[in-house]
């Protein structure tokens, strides 16, 4: 009986070891690499720095006067703005319904890659 008990831990130890080595690395790698496997838009970080400054002038010019009142509200927004500072800017770079009808979510992504992975295409 004591021979079949250590026979077993002997057995069992290169498991043991393999198994916590494999969760070190995917430990490792998961935190180092997050999002790695959505494939999306990567922005330049200066991109949107003119408009940015040109909203920021504006919520300046905003801040410092009265507040707007009705009619000047609905005509700053007429145009479909976001609001009455920012009205229509880069409204065509933002995701609407309109514009993602192409676009593919991250369960999609995750189980086409399954597809390929089991083979099932």
């Amino acid at each position: 009986m004591q021979k079949s008990i250590s026979l077993l831990g002997s057995i069992l130890r290169p498991v043991r070891f393999l198994f916590v080595a494999f969760t070190c690395a995917l430990l490792l790698f998961s935190n180092a690499f997050p999002a790695a496997a959505i494939q999306s838009y990567q922005s330049n970080p200066t991109e949107g720095t003119d408009q940015l400054l040109e909203t920021q002038r504006q919520t300046d010019e905003v801040a410092k006067s009265a507040p707007l009142g009705l009619k000047e509200t609905q005509q700053r927004t007429s145009g479909g703005g976001l609001n009455e500072v920012q009205g229509t800017a880069d409204a065509e770079k933002m995701n609407r319904p309109e514009n993602s009808q192409e676009a593919v979510s991250v369960e999609e992504e995750v189980s086409n890659f399954l597809k390929k992975v089991t083979g099932n295409k």
